[in-house]
């Protein structure tokens, strides 16, 4: 079939969960909601930042809400939907749950893009539903000036398997499941510096389901969990460490990222999401005197469908560690710990 080609990242001001609103923005925007709520079941609200909604159905099963959607960051309609899709699911699997089924979110400027080409992105996330066991089971769209695609997912855990955001101790260790970068590579493929072999690794990491998510909720060594999405690994390490009250420590030469993040960084490709996340946190966190502001980036570098969070009893971490990367997340890594302290994080070289 002959497709028109249209890149959609042109028809979008932002791409993936670079367009997240800044932390900063977003704590102005709610902060006149209540911080309280009459709903005894209601198990994760709003108060700490966390993955997902949670709510008590009964004494055996919590029903797991979330919607994530926003535009390409690539230009391949499948890879878009695909990516979009996984982000989503991500949420579930980050509250120690599993997804039972997806509405589609769907906004597309009707008058640019050809109905084949909006197949593809729907045909994309419905592939990757496919992969995690669960339908495509409705959903919405709209006509928008901006290709907008996502899902609103539904998940259950077992009370008992639930992982907040908020509920590391000290002395944790903190894991992280995959490579750093996201953000710097696509910043790259705007400017049409990135090489073929490198977009396949960017794509092939974001399409992976964290699946493992619903695994580690079953294990009692686990304490808290959250993914690195649009806020970089520092925003929701920090949403981590002041959850709890603790002081995390992060050890900058065990972090993974992708092959040639630093490099791109070095050379300025960082997106504009990377220094509006900085603003908006770097006063809690302490770097060394010596950081360049390429290491800064990397850091604060937009993820999208990025890697697991784990917080950990520390006896347990080398085991599980390993047991995340035999699932299939080669790139996991021991990056830190918690302490007791000022809540806030401090990388160390």
């Amino acid at each position: 079939m002959n497709i028109p080609r249209v890149s959609l990242t042109s028809l979008a001001h932002g791409g993936g969960c670079g367009c997240k609103l800044a932390p900063s923005v977003l704590r102005q925007l709610i902060s006149s909601q209540p911080s309280g709520h009459p709903f005894s079941q209601l198990l994760v609200g709003t108060e700490t930042s966390d993955d997902a909604a949670v709510w008590s159905l009964d004494d055996r099963t919590c029903i797991i809400a979330t919607t994530d959607f926003f535009m390409p960051m690539v230009d391949d309609p499948f890879d878009f939907g695909r990516i979009a899709a996984t982000n989503a699911i991500s949420d579930i699997y980050a509250m120690g749950g599993s997804p039972i089924m997806a509405l589609a979110i769907l906004g597309m400027p009707v008058d640019k893009l050809p109905a084949e080409t909006v197949r593809m992105i729907l045909d994309g996330g419905r592939a990757v539903c496919g992969e995690a066991g669960i339908p495509v089971a409705g959903g919405h769209s709209i006509d928008c000036p901006e290709p907008v695609y996502g899902l609103a997912v539904i998940g259950t855990c077992r009370p008992e398997n639930l992982r907040r955001n908020a509920d590391a101790k000290a002395g944790d260790a903190i894991i992280l499941t995959k490579p750093l970068g996201v953000g710097v590579y696509s910043a790259a493929i705007k400017k049409g510096m990135l090489p073929g072999e490198r977009y396949a690794e960017m794509v092939s990491t974001m399409t992976k389901l964290n699946r493992v998510g619903a695994t580690l909720g079953t294990d009692k060594s686990v304490h808290a969990m959250t993914d690195v999405t649009g806020f970089g690994l520092l925003g929701h390490a920090l949403e981590m460490a002041q959850g709890a009250d603790l002081s995390l420590k992060i050890d900058w030469k065990n972090l993974p990222f992708l092959t040639d993040a630093a490099d791109l960084a070095r050379k300025g490709f960082v997106t504009g999401a990377s220094k509006r996340n900085w603003a908006s946190y770097g006063e809690h966190v302490l770097l060394p005197t010596s950081f360049l502001d390429w290491e800064r980036d990397l850091l604060t570098d937009p993820q999208t469908s990025g890697g697991l969070l784990i917080a950990c009893a520390p006896d347990k971490a080398n085991t599980l560690a390993t047991f995340i990367a035999a699932e299939g997340y080669p790139a996991t890594r021991i990056v830190g710990s918690f302490a007791n302290g000022p809540a806030g994080v401090s990388i160390e070289r």
